[in-house]
């Protein structure tokens, strides 16, 4: 004996009560409707996905612009560079990728730790918040233009005596500010010394240390 439900065929009328949308004979069924529904949607979303987009032909535009940049010409170390930089450089990364000096570290490259302190014109900076194209004609110094051949700066001789780096990731720094400390006279105590070199930030705390071989140079100036 079969238990399989009677087969029933529905008219749409019967669907439908009479009288409504889906019952006239002239309203679209609700799967053709949907049908073609989706298939609008889907042209109309080709268009906009394939059509042309004015903001895709700016931003190909801006990337094509070259950054707008200059010569300068510094003094580094007692040698002349002529360098073509974006007006954007730093004078940390034009001494560090440009001229090969990586003696100056980048360390917080905010201006708050002091690993890359140089000298221009005499005068302490924070390299990587100068920047390189108001440098023109500047003479600048770093690490890497203290020693005179295989003779150590002063400076440089006292940390190795006083033992006043660890890791030695700021001591550039360190001994670039120290050398601007001396030359502008705050030397006269470890109170001085340390609040003329606040700046440079060391993570090992070698800081008594620090202040002793600035001591030690400025003795024997």
């Amino acid at each position: 004996m079969s238990i399989e439900p009677p087969e029933t065929t529905v008219s749409p009328s019967e669907s439908f009560p009479e009288g409504s949308p889906e019952g006239s004979a002239s309203a679209p069924s609700r799967r053709t409707f949907i049908a073609t529904t989706a298939v609008g949607g889907a042209v109309v979303a080709g268009g906009l996905i394939g059509g042309p987009s004015v903001f895709g032909a700016e931003a190909a535009d801006a990337a094509t612009q070259a950054p707008p940049s200059s010569r300068v010409s510094v003094t580094v170390n007692g040698q002349r560079h002529t360098v073509a930089v974006d007006n954007r450089t730093s004078l940390l990364d034009l001494l560090r990728e440009h001229l090969g000096l990586t003696g100056s570290k980048k360390g917080c490259n905010a201006g708050a730790c002091g690993a890359c302190t140089v000298l221009v014109d005499g005068h302490r900076v924070n390299s990587c918040l100068t920047l390189a194209v108001r440098l023109d004609g500047a003479e600048v110094t770093t690490i890497e233009g203290l020693a005179k051949g295989e003779r150590l700066h002063p400076l440089q001789q006292a940390f190795i005596d006083q033992d006043a780096f660890q890791c030695g990731y700021c001591t550039s720094g360190q001994i670039m500010s120290g050398v601007g400390c001396i030359d502008e006279g705050h030397t006269g105590s470890p109170e001085e010394i340390r609040e003329f070199m606040s700046g440079n930030l060391c993570r090992c705390g070698c800081y008594v240390k620090i202040v002793r071989a600035v001591e030690q140079t400025a003795r024997g100036k």
